[in-house]
């Protein structure tokens, strides 16, 4: 069942389409009106200089209940994410010791080449005749393959051949 003002809005409606129809055929490239077109806003300043806000005791308890709420949902996600966090920098730690490891077993082996060719008998021999140095005796080579009796690998009095200094 229809009301009054649906009637008289939908003779409305036809009659404001009727104007259309007949604008647009006087004058071809006239827009159609927007809709609320014949709406106005007008603004009007309000002073609230001398208003004064009204503390409200609840708000205090509201603020303190939702800083404790973020705090308690804050350290309950750092919970969650300090293992990750953790095994992830162990990570990095683990492959720069890795590295470190690999690099110190490269040196190794480089000073092991270093130590084998300053060893070498050839290089020793030529060392050798460069400062004038000669085999040693017979008399002066002391073997320590068996210890005297008293235990003791060394001696106090020196090899036969050799001056003492005083």
């Amino acid at each position: 069942m229809a009301t009054l003002a649906t009637i008289f809005r939908r003779t409305d409606a036809m009659g404001a389409h009727r104007m259309e129809t007949a604008r647009a055929e006087s004058d071809p490239f006239r827009l159609r009106a927007l809709p609320n077109d014949a709406i106005y806003f007008y603004s009007k300043r309000i002073d609230n200089s001398r208003l004064q806000r009204q503390a409200d005791p609840a708000a205090a308890g509201q603020c303190w209940s939702a800083v404790s709420a973020a705090a308690v949902l804050l350290m309950i996600g750092a919970s969650i994410i300090a293992p990750n966090v953790a095994s992830v920098l162990a990570g990095y730690k683990l492959e720069a010791l890795k590295q470190e490891r690999q690099s110190l077993i490269d040196r190794e082996k480089d000073l092991v080449a270093r130590e084998a060719v300053l060893l070498s008998p050839e290089r020793l021999n030529s060392l050798a005749k460069d400062h004038q140095l000669a085999s040693p005796s017979s008399g002066q080579i002391i073997h320590l393959d068996n210890p005297s009796a008293d235990g003791h690998f060394a001696q106090a009095s020196a090899p036969a051949g050799v001056l003492s200094r005083q």
